[in-house]
């Protein structure tokens, strides 16, 4: 049985149209964030799938003490409940620690919990407890059944509105892999499952004081997740990568997104069987 998950008019599930969830990585500034978001906007409503607006008010697990982290949180929720506002879009956001949960919570439709982050037992029923819906990021140390111990912490306070994402595994040093019958494994839990397709492609620390990645290689994978019908995919846009102050390497740009959302929607609809 496949649990839908509703998200505003949304409905997400294994079974129910594709969802992306799109946006930068961190927030580099209002006017960066909310003009990247009105284009990511336009290019995903030709799509008519459902789109969640992702953002980063603070990336805490960086490579380096100099990397940009994003405006913190007070200024970045400010920013994101702007970007609602205009938009009319659901918003995801990560928080790291238990005593965010709640004030992220006051703005963020879903509450996601970074994958290195996903065994941390307070941060999880921090989340849970605010009632949200919660997509917990499978850690790259993890085979896909642990995530049922996660699931089970969420459910003991009450809260079913969870989702699952896959995001790689780490192989080696400096590379993950993706086991696509992870994407599988967890669709037996009933929750939906999301493919991070960018996270995926990334080397981390591989360029030294920051982490690499090969963007081309997210549609490939992505292209793949969707074939195998899940509800979500998650990725990262930017309007310029190359110049982006965090996770640039592995990030689409307009044009990568364009094409790759396009193609998405007719995998899903063959694999549907949409009409």
């Amino acid at each position: 049985m496949q649990k839908i998950i509703k998200i505003g008019s949304y409905k997400i599930s294994n079974t129910q149209p594709l969802v992306f969830m799109a946006g930068t990585c961190v927030i580099e500034s209002e006017k960066h964030y909310l003009d990247t978001a009105k284009k990511l906007k336009t290019i995903l409503a030709k799509t008519k799938h459902p789109f969640i607006l992702k953002a980063s008010f603070d990336k805490a697990n960086r490579t380096s003490v100099s990397a940009y982290r994003g405006p913190g949180l007070a200024k970045g929720l400010a920013i994101l409940q702007k970007a609602k506002k205009q938009l009319g879009l659901p918003v995801i956001v990560d928080v790291h620690e238990p005593w965010q949960a709640e004030e992220a919570a006051q703005v963020a439709d879903i509450l996601q919990i970074p994958a290195f982050l996903c065994r941390q037992t307070d941060l999880v029923l921090a989340c849970a407890d605010t009632g949200r819906a919660i997509n917990v990021k499978k850690g790259q140390f993890l085979p896909p059944g642990a995530m049922e111990q996660v699931i089970k912490k969420i459910e003991s306070r009450g809260n079913k509105n969870i989702l699952l994402t896959e995001r790689g595994a780490s192989f080696g040093y400096g590379d993950l892999v993706v086991d696509m019958r992870s994407l599988e494994i967890m669709k037996q839990f009933g929750y939906p499952v999301i493919f991070d397709a960018t996270h995926s492609v990334q080397k981390p620390g591989s360029l030294g004081s920051a982490t690499g990645g090969n963007r081309l290689m997210a549609p490939v994978l992505a292209k793949a997740a969707t074939a195998l019908g899940i509800a979500g995919v998650f990725f990262e846009a930017h309007p310029d990568p190359d110049h982006a102050l965090s996770d640039g390497p592995n990030s689409l740009d307009l044009k990568l997104t364009a094409q790759m959302v396009s193609q998405l929607c007719k995998i899903d609809d063959v694999v549907k069987k949409f009409k």
